[in-house]
C-alpha cells in the first residue's frame, strides 16, 4: 500500500496550485459578488492547460489520465474557489463520464472533443419536485415516436442550468415500474420545447447556477439516447460512484482552504499579549481540524484508487463522500469560531466556506442516503424505503 504521489502527480498538483493561488482570487471573488459563473475565458485557459475531462479516453479527445489525477487538481482549484473550478469538476466528473462510458458512439465523438476545448458544458439532470433521494419516482417521461422520443416533463436542482449547452436527462421511458423503467436521454439548449425557470437564489454555490427545467413535448432524436430503459440506469448510476469522489472533493477543497486561511490567521491574531495559538484550546482545535481533512483524503484517494472497470465501488465512494461531507462542515464552523467576528464578516472569506461547504452535503446525494448505500454494501441487500 503506497500513500505517496508519483512524481508526475505531485508536479501536477504544484502547478494547479501555483495556478490557482495567482489567477484565481480575484475572479473567485467577482463570482461571489455577482452571483455569474466562470468566466468562458477562464474555462477555456482551464482547457490551454490540460485539465477539462483530463481523465477521458484519449480516443475522444481526453487525456486519458487516473481520476486521482483530475481530483489532485481540482482539490487545488477549489480551495481558491469552488465555482471556478466547477467547469473542471463537470468536464471530468459530470455527466460526460457517463456519456463516454455508456453513450452511443456517435455522441461521444460529436461532444468530448467540445468540452474537452472549453467550447462546451455539460450538465445532468435528475432530481423532480417529488423525485429526490427517491430517485426512482420521477415522472419526467419520453414517449417513442417515429425517428424519436417525444420528452415531457419538469425537472429541479440542475447545476447548470441555462448556462450549459447540453443536459443529460433522465426519463422514464418504459411502463416498467422503478429504475427499470428509466433511461437517460441528450439535449440541447434552444431546442423547441425547452425551457428554464427562474434562477434559483442558495445559500451557498453562488457562480453555479441552479434552475428548474421544462420539457414541452421536446423531439429527441434517437442518436440522442444515452441509455434505454432495461439496465441503463443501473449501468449509468456507477459512474456517480466516481462523482462521489468528485464532490468530497470539492468540499474537502472549500474545507482546506478554510483551513489554511485561519492558520495562518491564529499565529498573526494576538489576545492577552501573545499569539491566540499559544492557547491550548486553539492548538486542539487546529488539530482536529488536520485529523479530519487528512481522514477524508484518505477515504477519497482510496476509492478514486481502487477502481472496477473504471469507477469505485459504492461501499467506497459513498464513505469518501458521507465522511468529507460531514467534516468539512466542521471544519468551515471550527474557522469561523476561531476567527470570531472576524469569520462572521462577508469582509472575509471564510462565512462563504461555511456556506458552500454546508451544500456539498445535499449537493450529490446526501449524507443519509450515503449511509444507506453503505449498510446495504455491507449487509448484501437493498432497502425497500417504501414499505
Amino acid at each position: 500500500m503506497d500513500f505517496c504521489l508519483s512524481e508526475f502527480q505531485e508536479q501536477l498538483q504544484d502547478v494547479a496550485r501555483r495556478f490557482a493561488r495567482k489567477e484565481l482570487p480575484e475572479i473567485g471573488r467577482w463570482i461571489e459578488e455577482t452571483g455569474e459563473p466562470s468566466p468562458r475565458e477562464l474555462v477555456r485557459r482551464f482547457a490551454d492547460m490540460g485539465w477539462l475531462g483530463m481523465n477521458l479516453p484519449v480516443e475522444y479527445g481526453g487525456q486519458g489520465l487516473e481520476a486521482i489525477d483530475a481530483l489532485l487538481v481540482l482539490e487545488e482549484l477549489a480551495k481558491v474557489s469552488p465555482a471556478a473550478a466547477f467547469p473542471v469538476f463537470e468536464s471530468c466528473f459530470g455527466p460526460i463520464l457517463a456519456i463516454c462510458h455508456f453513450g452511443p458512439l456517435e455522441l461521444r465523438k460529436a461532444l468530448v472533443p467540445k468540452v474537452v476545448a472549453g467550447d462546451y458544458m455539460l450538465s445532468v439532470s435528475m432530481s423532480e419536485p417529488q423525485a429526490g433521494s427517491a430517485l426512482t419516482e420521477l415522472t419526467t417521461k419520453a414517449m417513442s415516436v417515429d425517428g424519436g422520443w417525444r420528452l415531457s416533463g419538469q425537472k429541479r436542482w440542475c447545476s447548470g442550468a441555462g448556462h450549459a449547452e447540453g443536459y443529460v436527462v433522465y426519463c422514464r421511458m418504459s411502463d416498467e415500474p422503478g429504475a427499470k423503467g428509466i433511461g437517460a436521454v441528450f439535449v440541447e439548449r434552444g431546442t423547441q420545447g425547452f425551457s428554464f425557470g427562474k434562477k434559483e437564489a442558495l445559500m451557498g454555490f453562488r457562480g453555479i447556477p441552479s434552475a428548474d427545467m421544462f420539457f414541452d413535448d421536446v423531439f429527441i432524436p434517437r442518436e440522442h439516447v444515452v441509455v434505454e430503459a432495461g439496465g441503463g440506469f443501473n449501468r449509468m448510476m456507477r459512474a456517480f460512484n466516481l462523482e462521489r469522489c468528485a464532490n468530497a472533493t470539492m468540499g474537502l477543497g472549500v474545507a482546506q482552504g478554510a483551513f489554511d486561511y485561519v492558520l495562518d490567521y491564529v499565529q498573526e491574531r494576538s489576545q492577552f499579549g501573545k499569539p491566540i495559538v499559544d492557547f491550548q484550546a486553539v492548538q486542539i482545535r487546529i488539530a482536529e481540524m488536520a485529523m479530519k481533512l487528512d481522514a477524508a483524503r484518505l477515504l477519497v484517494r482510496r476509492a478514486a484508487s481502487t477502481l472496477q472497470d473504471g469507477f469505485p465501488s459504492i461501499r467506497d465512494s459513498s464513505m469518501a463522500k458521507c465522511f468529507s461531507n460531514e467534516i468539512i462542515r466542521d471544519v468551515a464552523g471550527s474557522a469561523v469560531q476561531l476567527m470570531g467576528a472576524y469569520g462572521y464578516s462577508k469582509e472575509y472569506p471564510i462565512e462563504q466556506r461555511l456556506r458552500d461547504a454546508w451544500g456539498w452535503g445535499i449537493a450529490g446525494g446526501a449524507i443519509d442516503i450515503q449511509k444507506v448505500n453503505i449498510t446495504a454494501d455491507i449487509v448484501g441487500r437493498r432497502f425497500d424505503q417504501r414499505r
